[in-house]
């Protein structure tokens, strides 16, 4: 990615700060009820961010809408309530830590399995005991016998880059590639993706940063990024270039929201 898209979204940033449109009423609620639709929307929820936010707000489902789709979104925004607590008292990421989240956002959705390797509980956040692939015909991921000792390997880079990053750049790129590295790890038979993108989230909460959100309309080349920087492995360019990418499109889309909805002398949030 170009110093030149990087300074732009520096811009963004600093805009959106001056406008303070992080002060609204209920802002951070309802930005992050968007984190949550759009991230299940790319594992195939159906529900919109407005059913999303009366199934939170209200406890009511959407009509006509598998009862799954609710409670992905229902789990996954306990999980969400979890990582900001835990970046508050800059909780360490540990291998414990992420069977945690991907417990929260699988406890209703997901079951025990009895597999040669072992029977495994993917319901509490324990790692595959099982191989596993990218949908029909797609790549294969490492062993299960890999994933503990690279799940720790991960963790331990992560809590010592940590000590270190100090830029903007630098902080939403350490996040961008816990995201992609994880995800390459696959530790689960389901939610990598969701676990992923939170604990992505995860970390530029506990540096105060804007969330990234990954929007679902751009899911082909989310994934498409994903790939091409697993497949390269000698780089995450392609990851680090969409991820940039969309944290600039949030910014811009937030702040043409909350000018427009100024002149129009309406409520932002809604």
């Amino acid at each position: 990615m170009e110093q030149g898209v990087w300074q732009e979204i520096e811009r963004l940033y600093q805009k959106f700060q001056q406008l303070n449109i992080s002060e609204a009423v209920d802002y951070e609620k309802y930005y992050l009820y968007s984190l949550i639709t759009h991230s299940t929307a790319i594992e195939g929820s159906t529900l919109t961010e407005a059913e999303a936010a009366m199934l939170f707000d209200e406890g009511l489902t959407a009509k006509g809408k598998p009862l799954i789709y609710h409670l992905m979104n229902e789990d996954l925004r306990k999980a969400y309530e979890l990582a900001q607590k835990e970046a508050k008292s800059k909780e360490p990421i540990t291998s414990s830590f992420l069977q945690k989240l991907n417990d929260m956002l699988m406890r209703t959705t997901d079951s025990t399995y009895n597999v040669m390797g072992g029977t495994f509980d993917s319901s509490k956040g324990e790692f595959r005991l099982c191989s596993v692939t990218a949908g029909v015909g797609g790549c294969s991921y490492m062993g299960y016998q890999k994933v503990p000792g690279k799940v720790e390997e991960l963790c331990t880079v992560l809590q010592e880059k940590q000590k270190g990053v100090k830029t903007f750049r630098e902080q939403y790129e350490l996040s961008f590639n816990a995201h992609l590295n994880l995800v390459t790890i696959h530790p689960w038979v389901d939610g990598n993706g969701r676990t992923a993108r939170l604990l992505m989230n995860y970390i530029q909460f506990s540096y105060n940063l804007l969330p990234t959100k990954i929007f679902n309309e751009d899911r082909e080349e989310y994934i498409s990024a994903l790939r091409q920087s697993q497949e390269e492995e000698e780089t995450n360019q392609p990851f680090l270039d969409f991820m940039a990418a969309q944290l600039k499109k949030s910014l811009s889309l937030e702040i043409e929201r909350f000018n427009n909805s100024r002149k129009k002398g309406s409520n932002f949030m809604f």
